[in-house]
């Protein structure tokens, strides 16, 4: 069989069970298991794939009907302009929460515009895509990404050696609990915010990331009470706190009780597709 037949047997193979972006997935997967990029699959269509190969793919196109992301397959995801490498430990970052740290990085640069060394803490760092991303695009800052997986964090070492991101600590930790009293300049997180018995609702490619990553308690709000009752202990005088929503949450999260901080957004900040999904905080001077 040819590389271009085996591709569009597995586009509708997976169109046929209604997966999005089926021709992007099958030539995805492809270019996985022959180890080519997207140009050199174009440019061999016409070359033969061997037994092992086709057995490999089918296998794989059936993975993702059955529910598996892609990118537990691939092992990669992009982020951010940079490559991360993920697996079923770990969430798959997604482009809404390049949002996040897009504002994130703009506070940065306003901290460190008199030279000054800013510190960052980055909770729940799964894949380690935020902090990593702030520590690739920022200069002269610290970053803590704290995680309570440990499996989790040796993701983030991975993903941190891989694009050469070295001002990076690494920390196993549930929230603060293991920060004693160190204070930083910004804290950012992309938390559990999913309510329980939603989960097993949503589509199975989302269910078959890891749970703990996805479940922020009866009301999906569990973390984000925790991180702002306690954010102003671990923050420097008008330091930030910037936290990533679900799309319906907005309204919910800035009501929230919190200590000595003030919410500097007005209106939460909107991903790409027009939902709200950053909202920002700041410790009172």
């Amino acid at each position: 069989m040819k590389q271009i037949e085996l591709i569009r047997f597995g586009e509708n193979a997976l169109k046929q069970e209604n997966i999005q972006d089926a021709g992007i997935k099958a030539r995805m997967l492809l270019q996985h298991i022959l180890n080519q990029t997207r140009q050199e699959i174009i440019i061999n269509s016409e070359k033969i794939v061997n037994q092992n190969q086709i057995d490999e793919y089918e296998k794989s196109i059936n993975k993702i009907i059955n529910g598996l992301p892609i990118q537990y397959i691939t092992h990669n995801q992009q982020f951010m302009g940079l490559e991360f490498y993920v697996d079923e430990n770990v969430l798959i970052p997604q482009p809404d929460t390049e949002v996040l740290v897009e504002q994130t990085i703009k506070i940065i640069n306003q901290l460190s515009k008199n030279g000054k060394k800013v510190e960052v803490l980055d909770l729940c760092t799964g894949s380690g895509a935020i902090a990593i991303s702030i520590g690739h695009y920022c200069n002269d800052l610290e970053i803590t990404a704290t995680d309570i997986s440990l499996k989790a964090l040796e993701i983030t070492k991975k993903n941190a050696k891989t694009n050469e991101v070295i001002n990076l600590e690494i920390l196993k930790s549930d929230l603060f609990n293991e920060l004693s009293e160190k204070k930083f300049d910004v804290i950012v997180s992309n938390p559990p915010y999913i309510e329980t018995e939603t989960i097993k609702k949503l589509s199975k490619d989302v269910q078959a990331e890891p749970h703990i990553a996805l479940d922020g308690g009866k009301d999906g709000l569990e973390f984000y009470r925790k991180i702002l009752n306690e954010s102003h202990k671990y923050l420097r005088p008008n330091g930030y706190l910037l936290l990533e929503i679900g799309y319906n949450q907005g309204k919910i999260v800035t009501k929230l009780e919190c200590n000595n901080l003030k919410l500097i957004t007005n209106e939460p900040i909107k991903d790409f597709e027009g939902n709200n999904r950053v909202v920002v905080f700041q410790k009172e001077g």
